[in-house]
């Protein structure tokens, strides 16, 4: 009997990219804090994981130019922030907020990662019999 992994892991997957794509938006937004006009982004992964539970609607592209994907995870469109203080310079990045936005994606980065680690555990154990 073939182990499917989307069954033994379910979206628990999909959640480590997502939470690698907002880690990337972040560490663009604190490098990009001084840049004027820089405009903060950032990934809402409630929405993420509500569109992962929900069935999602492909789109048909004729060329490769129409639609681009690679700046948006898991079929979701990135998000700008909305400054608590604005800048002169238009710029929208706060850099502590970042710092504590990036620590906490960080965090539960390692979370969802020993979570996978344990759900891998139990599958050697099942397989070895144990």
């Amino acid at each position: 009997m073939a182990i499917n992994f989307v069954n033994a892991f379910g979206n628990h997957a999909l959640a480590l990219r997502a939470r690698e794509q907002r880690t990337d938006l972040i560490a663009a937004n604190l490098a990009n804090a001084d840049t004027p006009n820089y405009k903060a982004r950032d990934l809402d992964f409630q929405s993420v994981l509500k569109g992962l539970q929900s069935p999602t609607l492909k789109i048909a592209v004729t060329r490769s130019q129409h639609f681009s994907s690679a700046h948006e995870p898991l079929g979701t469109e990135t998000k700008f922030r909305i400054p608590s203080q604005p800048s002169l310079d238009g710029n929208t990045v706060d850099s502590e907020q970042e710092q504590v936005r990036f620590a906490e994606n960080a965090l539960q980065y390692q979370v969802s990662l020993r979570f996978l680690d344990g759900k891998i555990a139990g599958l050697k154990s099942a397989i070895r019999g144990e």
